[in-house]
């Protein structure tokens, strides 16, 4: 055999190998999966507990609460914080700054109109404004003293763990009044239709009792 022509196919043999080996490894995908205990680990095979990302692509959001610190995240599931709020009001500004500045997550709702604050006494029992909601404890004013006991019996960092991009959600209202459909609204808002005036009827000699059809 011609030792030439044996090197030449074991040469385009080696070539064949070496294309397939890269067209296999640029096609393959890197996973990443997050654990219970929120270690970030990858892999070429899908999570089962959870949908593929491949690397290189941010994963979906799923609230705020996923950006959080692993424990931070943890105490605030297991006791989320509530702030109700109303306009015009230093304490309730107050309460905000305190939580803000401790680091922590919480949800603001207002206080505004009379639902709102059939809402308020129904959730917490409070008539004045701020109250605070701690997992399933309420307080009722603002506290400085209070509000950090209650928080560091909940388990919440002293010092802020919040993330530097982290934002909390926009306040909301307590009670969200309902929208009306368009339809609806504009025949609500559309004026009355004036009555149609009244006619006596009179007898005839055709129809003596007067009766109106």
């Amino acid at each position: 055999m011609n030792p030439r022509l044996t090197s030449r196919r074991h040469l385009a043999a080696a070539l064949t190998l070496a294309l397939g080996l890269l067209a296999a490894g640029a096609s393959a995908q890197v996973y990443r999966s997050v654990g219970p205990d929120g270690r970030i680990t990858f892999s070429d095979t899908p999570p089962a507990a959870q949908s593929a990302t491949p690397r290189g692509q941010a994963p979906a959001a799923a609230g705020n609460s996923a950006a959080l610190p692993y424990a931070l995240r943890q105490t605030a599931q297991r006791y989320p914080v509530t702030l109700y709020t109303g306009t015009n009001c230093e304490p309730c500004a107050s309460g905000r700054k305190l939580l803000s500045e401790r680091g922590i997550p919480f949800t603001e709702k207002t206080v505004d109109t009379n639902a709102d604050v059939a809402a308020l006494q129904q959730l917490t029992g409070a008539d004045s404004l701020p109250a605070l909601s701690i997992g399933q404890q309420q307080l009722k004013g603002f506290s400085a003293t209070e509000w950090m006991q209650y928080l560091s019996a909940a388990g919440y960092p002293v010092q802020s763990q919040l993330p530097a991009r982290w934002q909390a959600p926009a306040p909301t209202a307590l009670a969200p009044q309902a929208v009306k459909p368009a339809a609806a609204a504009a025949a609500a808002d559309a004026p009355a239709a004036p009555a149609e005036p009244v006619v006596t009827p009179r007898p005839t000699a055709t129809n003596p009792a007067g009766i109106r059809f």
